[in-house]
């Protein structure tokens, strides 16, 4: 993609210095736009400094409403205003039957996920709206399709993220601000490695043992990259995805069931 796509767009990317976000935040500083992140790893925060020295960098728990909102002071700051918004902060929360699923963990699974998204929505939309229209990126997951035993509250989360994509891109429709979510499948890192070990764990099984059981259920029979969703966002956000909204797109490989 042509780097005019996002040059001098305005992006606020949500735990961007690792990760999904990290690739988000990079292909689109590669890219000409300009980038404003929030993480809570200092280390990671450290190192994104040190690569982008010209982006802004917050550290932000999304869950907290006090946090947020030093976010989008911090951003309003280093950016002037906002063409974007990319919602990609989320855990991967317990992997445990649901009775034994502590409500604190359901909670802070809910709180970072879903909450945070409407709270860094509910900043961004005036914003966006004084620029003249915008897009915002949810991130959801397979998981937000299909049920995913062991996974109740990240499960929960992304089909969270799938209604509340489809009511934005009604509600902010009329203000020419489109909102879409990307669903990625088995994503490569250190998550899905956490992930395959627990559930290894719960079952009895091996990890490479799990790791086969889940590409089985991937039609091409690979997982995808962080970079893959990187790419995605990136188009989403450009000139040619400008009649595209209120859309929920996999980045999966074609997974068949969780």
């Amino acid at each position: 993609m042509a780097a005019a796509a996002i040059e001098n767009q305005r992006v606020i990317v949500t735990a961007g210095a690792s990760g999904i976000g990290r690739a988000i935040a990079d292909l689109l500083i590669k890219n000409g736009a300009k980038v404003h992140i929030c993480d809570i790893d200092d280390g990671f925060l450290e190192d994104f400094s040190k690569t982008h020295p010209a982006a802004g960098v917050s550290k932000a728990d999304v869950s907290k409403d006090e946090d947020v909102e030093l976010l989008f002071a911090d951003a309003k700051a280093s950016l002037g205003g906002l063409d974007a918004l990319v919602n990609n902060a989320g855990i991967a929360g317990p992997t445990l039957p649901v009775e034994e699923i502590a409500t604190a963990d359901w909670r802070r699974c809910v709180d970072i996920g879903l909450t945070g998204q409407f709270l860094c929505t509910r900043l961004a939309v005036p914003l966006l709206k004084a620029a003249g229209g915008g897009s915002i990126v949810n991130m959801s997951s397979v998981a937000g399709k299909y049920g995913f035993p062991l996974r109740s509250p990240y499960s929960a989360v992304k089909f969270g993220v799938i209604g509340i994509t489809e009511t934005w891109a009604r509600e902010l429709g009329p203000a020419n601000i489109r909102v879409n979510a990307i669903q990625p499948g088995v994503v490569e890192g250190a998550r899905i490695e956490a992930v395959i070990s627990a559930r290894a764990e719960q079952f009895g099984k091996t990890y490479k043992e799990v790791e086969a059981g889940l590409l089985e259920h991937v039609s091409l029979r690979r997982m995808v990259t962080a970079g893959d969703v990187a790419e995605m966002t990136m188009f989403l956000m450009s000139h040619a995805a400008k009649n595209i909204s209120g859309q929920s797109i996999a980045v999966d490989g074609n997974v068949e069931t969780l």
